[in-house]
């Protein structure tokens, strides 16, 4: 299921947001980043989003995603950006506002719709046909 993810704002009062999800949850959770914009108010400066969290071994990593000027690149599209989190958003330099949003996307390992059948049976191996080179 998708959930929408309301979005956080990023400004010089509030530098950071985590988004968390519950220890005791034994689901899978993906949250995708959209878009990240500058909010009316915002200054012509440089606007540097970063995102911190864990990469496969389990160690803290930093990483800038944005660099928003309002004179020159106001917006930017992700294209949903995938994270796991728990994930942190900070504006590393500049006031903004900043607006990020995206969705997050709950998989219960329970159900079923989490597994795909992607293996093909020896019977529907040999039903495909064969492999032709390409003509010249």
């Amino acid at each position: 299921s998708h959930l929408l993810f309301p979005g956080c704002e990023l400004t010089a009062s509030t530098k950071s947001y985590t988004f968390q999800v519950d220890k005791e949850d034994d689901s899978d959770h993906v949250l995708a980043l959209s878009v990240v914009c500058l909010r009316d108010g915002a200054k012509d400066e440089c606007n540097v989003v970063e995102i911190v969290g864990r990469n496969h071994k389990n160690q803290e990593i930093t990483v800038p995603v944005a660099n928003l000027k309002l004179s020159c690149q106001p917006l930017l599209s992700l294209d949903n950006f995938k994270l796991q989190p728990p994930v942190t958003f900070r504006l590393a330099a500049g006031s903004g506002p900043v607006h990020l949003a995206g969705w997050h996307q709950i998989v219960h390992r329970d159900d079923g719709s989490f597994e795909e059948d992607d293996d093909l049976s020896e019977e529907d191996e040999e039903e495909l046909p064969p492999i032709m080179p390409a003509k010249k």
